[in-house]
């Protein structure tokens, strides 16, 4: 994969989309470090944003069936580097191994907390919902570096809302999401303006790792968990008003 591929296509896809991005606090993303990208989600275009955003290209970690489906496998994957999770039995190891391969070699990762629900189920641009803790565990349990998580609001200023395609379709390649096993169609929604708004990151520092252990471990997850989640959440407020 040719690495400005991915940086190309998604600034040619704002274009063609006449998408007007906004920035805000810039100097806020780390230089010469492993960076962890977290981010809300509501849009197929997160992904897109978030990238031309920070002018280099991210591995994103995204949905079991977007390896499966022809055509999308193949933009998502081969265009855009984005690797597609595991079946569910094998999806958190796979997320911890090819996430920590990536992040040892300076490359930038992002994670979309949320999960699959705010992708299939309309949300308002100024929510966020919980934030599943798999990001936690692999940022405190990576064996990096001078590693960053990074959170990032994307506040939608104006937007198109549309539909794709019928949520059952999607089932066929992915029968284990409960999400795609219900009547109604997958909401499709395209920025016409969006503000980017980047927090302060979290470092992650060695007392960190130490209290990944034993009883203090889930203590430390829930902090870092939380931190971004309320980061996030405070940022949207900013931006969607």
């Amino acid at each position: 994969m040719n690495v400005n591929n991915p940086l190309e296509i998604s600034r040619w896809s704002l274009a063609a989309l006449s998408t007007r991005m906004l920035l805000y606090y810039e100097d806020r993303i780390p230089r010469d470090a492993s960076v962890l990208v977290v981010s809300n989600h509501r849009s197929f275009m997160d992904a897109l944003i978030l990238m031309a955003a920070l002018s280099t290209p991210i591995r994103f970690a995204c949905h079991h069936y977007m390896g499966q489906v022809p055509i999308l496998r193949e933009l998502v994957t081969g265009q855009l580097g984005c690797f597609p999770l595991e079946d569910t039995h094998k999806r958190q190891q796979s997320f911890f191994a090819q996430s920590q391969m990536l992040l040892q070699s300076k490359q930038m990762v992002g994670v979309f907390p949320e999960g699959t629900e705010p992708m299939v189920k309309y949300t308002q641009p100024h929510h966020v919902g919980e934030f599943q803790r798999g990001f936690a565990h692999l940022a405190l349990r990576a064996s990096v570096r001078d590693l960053a998580v990074l959170p990032i609001a994307i506040a939608s200023l104006e937007e198109v809302n549309t539909t794709s395609v019928p949520l059952r379709l999607l089932s066929l390649f992915d029968p284990s999401e409960a999400l795609f096993n219900q009547p109604g169609w997958h909401p499709l929604v395209i920025y016409r303006r969006v503000a980017v708004l980047i927090g302060n990151p979290y470092w992650i520092k060695p007392q960190h790792q130490k209290q990944y252990q034993g009883k203090q471990a889930k203590n430390v997850v829930a902090e870092l968990t939380d931190s971004c989640h309320d980061e996030i959440a405070n940022l949207l407020r900013q931006g969607c008003y």
